[in-house]
């Protein structure tokens, strides 16, 4: 049953998964100035690159959805309450579409995952292709971290949207 806790618990659970996000961004990009700045190996070159990138990426999808959150999460609340046909045509939707983006994300972070590997294999006893070693496991790190991530909320999204679509066939 659709009910304001329970659209407050998935919209603070998506907030609290943002600075996640964020915090994971950070990391990775220092990692990243560490590894191009400090380190300076061609290995540590190489892994710099898909962490500054993807380190980058988390953070500012993880910003933007943070920053959101709160007002997402206050518009709903009262849709429930004071305006019921504002979910069915506004949040039923948008939530269709963050469906079918994480189907998206999934396959983007598996070929990642895929081509993270298949560089660090191919490339993991040639000392002269290092870079590409680094290159394929920092690739490889932050798509499973990404996917592993996205995961967890996109499970949380079915659990909020089926209760959207139950709330929207009973009204």
């Amino acid at each position: 049953m659709l009910t304001k806790e329970a659209i407050e618990k998935y919209f603070i659970a998506e907030k609290a998964e943002s600075a996640l996000f964020m915090a994971i961004g950070v990391v990775a990009i220092i990692v990243a100035i560490v590894c191009f700045f400090v380190i300076k190996t061609p290995q540590c070159k190489g892994t710099a690159i898909p962490c500054m990138l993807v380190g980058l990426l988390l953070g500012i999808v993880g910003y933007t959805v943070y920053t959101k959150s709160d007002a997402d999460r206050i518009r709903n609340v009262y849709a429930l309450t004071m305006n019921p046909a504002a979910l069915k045509q506004t949040e039923a939707p948008r939530m269709d579409i963050v469906l079918k983006n994480f189907v998206w994300y999934r396959y983007i972070e598996i070929a990642l995952a895929i081509i993270g590997m298949a560089l660090f294999l191919y490339y993991r006893n040639n000392q002269a292709q290092a870079f590409y070693k680094g290159f394929g496991v920092a690739l490889l790190v932050m798509a499973i971290i990404a996917l592993s991530a996205d995961y967890f909320a996109e499970k949380r999204a079915h659990v909020y949207s089926n209760l959207l679509k139950s709330f929207i066939e009973n009204k």
